[in-house]
């Protein structure tokens, strides 16, 4: 495979090869009916292949292709009778202004290049236009210039033809060499030596390319008539003596022009003036002229050109300015006044604030100096008395509260001029019925109004800006409106964009000064320079109180129309909320507890709006109140708490209050105490003793009868017991109760039980039965009697049967028997839980005879 693919490459760059030695022409050509053509016609081509002059390709078929430039193009081919290959190609609309068309003949699959035509395509050349000379008196050259026209997109041949004539130029004597511009430029220069002055010369343009020729119209023209002057040379400009408002110029001629007759023009202007004044159709062979109506004492500038006198010949240059001030004569005219008085000293002086207008250009005839105002016209012979000597526009001074006039006159250096009388009339006439502004520009203001009822004979406008601080912001604007009829004027004076202007319009009567009607405009609105920034008030679970500052005038712009407040938190749609310019303050409802918003606010005029910053906030999860009353709650239990604490732990009766102490006798000083005597006695138990707690069963209490008070305990000596023995009681007043007996029975001559009692007095323990614990049975009864003249007092009310404890004093103590009798007959028996109680083996019953009329409870 790769053998015979090397083999075609070979067979393939051979037949290149012959096709090269051959020659192009020798194998194929190409030929095109117009290598230059219209642009946009039909363009015929044709591509002719000799094969039998083309090695390689004898007894072939031969495929011819076309391409335009890069774009692949078929044609028709067939083979001539001459026994060539032809192809012919049309292309119906040519649209480029140069291509290439080749011609390829395919060989072994690539096509080979055989031949190729360039070609042209464009539009005939167009008429030149604005064909114009002039001559320069200078260089002594004559210099046409003229518009090409469409440009034709071929080359082109461009001349400047003229030629020697007579007359009107109908008959052309001489031809003159054609002037050939360079390439791009539309002028051309004939040298001096070329021309014929003071004769007439036939000027014309020609343009010459592939498709045809054009010629602009001819100009016969004398080049003397199409020079163009030097600019002359001011010499002199004075002011006529007699005529004041009149000057004289002079002048003179260019050197080059000086034997030229020459028609001028001269033009003037002041500083202050935007155009010029022009003064046509000079004519002096003297080279002097004068003019009429300037300005006294203004300075002016002047200027003066010239040309041929024939009409066609071109201005000169302007010369070089030449100032002149015309001099000066005394003003004319009367000042527009305004004045303000306020009165002072309770009453008895005014100060007055007088204003004026300056003088009109046409009626300063100078420059003015100054301005004097006085209590009296000025008279011959006598001195002037000024209260005010300025160059200002203005003037405060101070009068007696009488005086109801002053004069004012302007001054320079001719003169002054009429004093103007100002009559200080009341402010009290009636004001205008209505008064509305509108713009006219950003630097001037429409004032419209309704005339009152009564006649006026003028208006007085006032204006200042709102926004400026200080002195600037009570100085003051105005103007004068004469006209009675006028229900409008223009206000110019220090009026800015996108400031706010306090406007007040004053009706002037013959007598008196109308009240003023105020109003406020903007000559021009934009959006404001800034918004209010949020301030917040309160702020609650579902609502929050904001404020804001109003813009400030000078950053407003505009009549601020509202103001739009829009809120959002991240689980709501944006809400928003328009309210008046005049508010300040806003509450945003419906709020969502523990929920962050953002605010943001826009502020509004005619022209556009202004967003401010957002503000964050957070509402709380509770009302302020609620926050309270939680707080006070804790506060409050806080505090009964600590109360509690403090009486339970601190106050002892407050405690006894609600817990009263009940004594214990087994934790009591009596419980372990023992009597001296006792102490000298050995107290046997028994020796089989059961453990565990002794508990005293049954008490028996007897209260003597209130006819028979008892002795005081401790009152009596007690009676000295034998050793080892205890006295014999006249009557018992507590009996052990029997595990034998049943419940409820008694002992025959026994007192029936009862609960325990306080009494008023002191109380005798007469005998204490102990009995096993829950019905256990004694072994060694261990009976003991004892007495005590104790006085503490018994318990107050009824108590439940005491509880069971153990004294463990008597832990130690050895278990001996304890044998006790009773008198009168009484058995004796063994009291084995008295060893727990040291102070009832005290107890002694001292009176025991007594004791028989105790009530049993």
């Amino acid at each position: 495979m790769a053998t015979h693919w090397n083999s075609g490459m070979l067979l393939g760059c051979s037949t290149l090869f012959l096709l090269l030695l051959g020659g192009a022409r020798a194998c194929g050509w190409v030929t095109v009916d117009s290598p230059t053509t219209l642009l946009g016609s039909t363009v015929t081509a044709s591509c002719t292949i000799q094969s039998n002059r083309c090695s390689g390709l004898e007894g072939e078929e031969i495929q011819i292709t076309w391409r335009l430039d890069s774009m692949s193009m078929s044609g028709s081919q067939h083979k001539s009778a001459e026994g060539t290959e032809v192809s012919n190609l049309t292309i119906s609309h040519f649209n480029r202004t140069r291509a290439k068309l080749w011609c390829y003949v395919v060989w072994n699959g690539t096509p080979q290049r055989i031949g190729m035509a360039e070609i042209h395509a464009g539009y005939p050349p167009a008429k030149p236009d604005n064909l114009t000379c002039m001559m320069n008196l200078t260089e002594n050259s004559l210099t046409c210039r003229w518009d090409p026209g469409l440009d034709g997109h071929l080359p082109a041949k461009v001349a400047l033809r003229s030629s020697k004539s007579r007359g009107q130029c109908e008959v052309s004597q001489e031809a003159i060499p054609d002037c050939i511009p360079q390439a791009g430029q539309n002028y051309c220069t004939i040298p001096r030596r070329f021309l014929q002055l003071y004769q007439k010369m036939d000027i014309w343009v020609s343009v010459q390319n592939a498709l045809g020729t054009a010629e602009s119209e001819h100009l016969c023209i004398d080049p003397t008539d199409v020079a163009k002057l030097d600019p002359p040379v001011l010499k002199s400009i004075q002011s006529v003596p007699f005529q004041t408002d009149c000057i004289s110029v002079a002048w003179e001629g260019a050197p080059t022009s000086s034997h030229i007759e020459q028609q001028c023009e001269l033009r003037y202007r002041t500083h202050e003036d935007p155009g010029w004044t022009l003064v046509p159709d000079i004519v002096s062979p003297n080279l002097k002229t004068h003019h009429c109506g300037f300005l006294f004492g203004t300075d002016y500038r002047f200027q003066m050109r010239c040309r041929r006198v024939t009409a066609m010949g071109y201005w000169s240059d302007w010369s070089p300015e030449w100032n002149f001030i015309t001099h000066e004569k005394a003003p004319a005219g009367k000042l527009d006044v305004w004045w303000k008085m306020t009165p002072v000293d309770s009453g008895k002086r005014a100060e007055v604030h007088l204003l004026w207008k300056a003088l009109k250009r046409n009626e300063m005839n100078g420059r003015i100096l100054g301005y004097w105002v006085s209590l009296n016209p000025r008279r011959r012979n006598v001195e002037l008395t000024a209260v005010c000597n300025t160059t200002e526009t203005q003037c405060n001074f101070s009068v007696l509260a009488g005086v109801r006039r002053v004069y004012l006159a302007a001054y320079n250096s001719a003169g002054e001029s009429a004093a103007t009388e100002v009559i200080f009339l009341e402010k009290k006439g009636q004001p205008l019925a209505g008064i509305h502004t509108s713009p006219c520009d950003e630097h001037s203001l429409w004032v419209h109004w309704e005339a009152p009822r009564a006649t006026a004979t003028g208006y007085i406008l006032e204006w200042r800006q709102a926004s400026l601080p200080g002195p600037a912001g009570r100085s003051v604007s105005w103007q004068v409106e004469w006209n009675r009829s006028a229900t409008k004027a223009l206000i110019r004076e220090n009026i800015e964009p996108f400031q706010l202007y306090n406007i007040s319009v004053y009706p002037l009567y013959a007598d008196a000064v109308g009240l003023p009607l105020h109003t406020t405009a903007y000559s021009k609105e934009k959006a404001p320079s800034c918004a209010p920034k949020f301030h917040l008030k309160s702020i609650s679970k579902s609502h929050a109180e904001l404020s804001w500052d109003p813009v400030p005038i000078e950053m407003q712009n505009g009549f601020i129309t509202n103001y739009t407040i829009f809120w959002t938190s991240t689980t709501r749609d944006e809400l928003r909320a328009v309210v008046n310019s005049s508010f300040t303050t806003f509450t945003l409802r419906g709020l969502l507890p523990s929920t962050m918003y953002k605010v943001h606010m826009m502020a509004s005029t005619a022209a556009g709006s202004t967003n401010s910053t957002a503000l964050t906030l957070v509402t709380p999860a509770l009302d302020e109140k609620e926050i309270q009353y939680l707080l006070l709650f804790f506060g409050l239990l806080c505090v009964l708490l600590i109360v509690l604490i403090v009486c339970f732990q601190k106050n002892r009766r407050v405690k006894n209050q609600f817990w009263p102490s009940v004594p214990d006798p087994a934790n009591s000083s009596l419980g372990k105490w023992v009597p001296a005597d006792l102490q000298q006695e050995t107290l046997q138990t028994a020796s089989a003793r059961e453990p565990g707690l002794v508990t005293i069963s049954d008490i028996t209490v007897l209260e003597k009868g209130a006819e028979k008070k008892a002795p005081l305990w401790g009152k009596k000596d007690p009676v000295p017991a034998a050793a080892g023995s205890f006295p014999d009681l006249p009557k018992s007043y507590i009996h052990p109760s029997s595990s034998s007996l049943p419940s409820g029975s008694r002992a025959p001559g026994e007192a029936r039980p009862g609960s325990y009692v306080n009494g008023a007095g002191a109380v005798q323990y007469a005998k204490i039965v102990a009995d096993g614990y829950r019905g256990q049975q004694q072994h060694v009864p261990s009976p003991l009697y004892i007495r005590s003249d104790s006085t503490q007092p018994l318990l107050s009310e009824s108590t439940p049967s005491p509880k069971l404890y153990e004294n463990l004093w008597f832990h130690g103590a050895p278990q001996t028997g304890l044998h006790c009798q009773s008198s009168q007959g009484d058995a004796a028996f063994l009291e084995e839980p008295l060893i727990d109680f040291p102070l009832l083996q005290g107890l002694k019953i001292n009176g025991a005879e007594d004791l028989h009329d105790f009530q049993r409870f």
